[in-house]
């Protein structure tokens, strides 16, 4: 799935199968309009259906463990040097840092130039609702950074908590990076494991079209079109402010690093958006991004370390979400906030994100319960956005997911961790992606022998 020498030998995926998977994706869309439908007509029957979705996005966080253990040992793994492991990490976090950064400035200067919130009122309700969404999950920095020790080695697993099963994962990877030669048999079984939680990913996706439906009809049966009405200017605002960020920021960058247009690289991820918006959770679309940039031709390490930590460190939409809410909140109780008050705030609140990972609501989670630690008297208004959170967290998710995608490609040509030949015959459509496995069918593990990695990193652990 890495980047190989010899990419030109690797076969394109069968007809027959992605021809299937076409299918699938068109029921994806129909199911959408059918939701929106369905809500619209018949809203209580829409709330109802609500656990549909739920139920799906659950199937694709129970595979999300497994899926980046195998990924990140396998990675680390394929590595002699453990400098060069850390050189990834090192530039993947300060990118991390300098993005959301840029992401809070942009939201900033949006939010002091539109003023969503003025001239609102606030009920008892209102303020009831705000305080109900303060999370008993939201930890201060120090507590944070405990909980990602899991209790258990095994534990990391059964929790569903990204960055233990990502700590778990680097201990494992280097654990076998250390024992050298001993460890291929260990990273073969690895790899065998890593296809079967992909071909286990690949069933559960038939059932998207089913989860799409519930969710987008629970939604609009929940909140309805009019009650998006008095929102609208918070609304638009934030998709603008998305949009510029991801096609001005990220595509330039893209451009100027990696010489790629960035139309191109989402048009290769178009189905992971597609999903993503059907589901208002990245989350949904993290192993199918961890196997598309692979099979992409950026190296596994670079893919391995920069994806999942990006779901946790790199979330540039709910930075942008989380500056204008917390800027329409303070209009709209009638406290507007200076630039000094406003800056130590959205400081703290990137912090307090670094935790949510992507899931449908963690945003606001997050976002009250960083209001609530930081500055208790916004808190009531938390209460006017939650009917319109679950329409926000569709950008939210598209615009952390964006993110992520073009990282793993800026660190993996910063690090030269990245075969831009494969990369434009990928984009191309010359090495088409093979939606059955979510793997590549040259790189079939058939047994025998794993070969000795390559110090770069970009040869494949076991190939027949």
């Amino acid at each position: 799935m890495a980047a190989s020498t010899t990419p030109n030998t690797a076969p394109a995926a069968p007809a027959g199968k992605r021809d299937r998977t076409h299918y699938l994706y068109i029921a994806v869309i129909a199911a959408v309009a059918l939701g929106i439908a369905v809500g619209l007509i018949w809203p209580d029957l829409g709330v109802e259906l609500k656990p549909l979705g739920t139920g799906f996005v659950a199937l694709i966080k129970m595979m999300i463990s497994p899926i980046i253990f195998c990924t990140i040992v396998l990675g680390i793994g394929s590595v002699r040097k453990a400098a060069k492991v850390g050189a990834v990490g090192g530039i993947a976090l300060g990118y991390f840092l300098v993005m959301s950064l840029v992401a809070l400035s942009i939201g900033l200067v949006v939010g002091n130039i539109l003023h969503p919130g003025d001239g609102l009122h606030l009920t008892d309700a209102i303020k009831a609702t705000g305080h109900d969404q303060v999370s008993d999950e939201a930890l201060p920095p120090v507590e944070f950074v405990l909980s990602i020790i899991p209790t258990t080695f095994l534990s990391a697993f059964t929790e569903g908590q990204v960055l233990q099963t990502l700590l778990v994962a680097l201990l494992a990877g280097f654990a076998l990076q250390a024992m050298g030669n001993v460890g291929q048999p260990v990273l073969r079984g690895i790899e065998h494991i890593q296809r079967l939680v992909f071909r286990i990913l690949a069933m559960v996706m038939w059932a998207a079209p089913i989860g799409a439906f519930g969710a987008i009809a629970a939604v609009v049966g929940s909140a309805g079109l009019d009650a998006l009405k008095s929102l609208a200017v918070l609304m638009l605002g934030f998709y603008v402010t998305c949009f510029l960020f991801v096609f001005i920021v990220l595509g330039v960058l893209l451009r100027a690093v990696a010489g790629l247009n960035i139309l191109v690289l989402f048009k290769y991820l178009a189905r992971e958006f597609l999903l993503i918006l059907s589901t208002s959770s990245s989350e949904s679309a993290l192993p199918r991004l961890i196997a598309k940039m692979e099979h992409l031709g950026v190296s596994k390490p670079v893919v391995g370390i920069t994806v999942p930590t990006g779901y946790s460190f790199n979330l540039d939409g709910t930075m942008i979400y989380m500056t204008m809410a917390s800027l329409y909140i303070a209009d709209a109780l009638g406290t507007p906030m200076s630039i000094g008050e406003q800056i130590p705030l959205l400081l703290f609140l990137l912090l307090a994100s670094k935790g949510a990972a992507g899931v449908s609501g963690a945003g606001l989670a997050t976002l009250a319960g960083g209001l609530q630690s930081h500055k208790p008297a916004l808190v009531d208004g938390v209460g006017l956005i939650v009917g319109i959170d679950r329409f926000m967290s569709e950008a939210r998710a598209l615009t952390n997911f964006a993110g992520n995608a073009v990282a793993t490609v800026l660190v993996g040509t910063w690090t030269k961790e990245i075969d831009k030949a494969r990369v434009q015959q990928v984009l191309a459509g010359e090495l088409p992606f093979d939606e059955q496995t979510l793997l590549d069918d040259g790189e079939t593990v058939t047994g025998g022998e794993v070969p000795e990695p390559r110090e770069d990193g970009q040869k494949e652990l076991a190939k027949a």
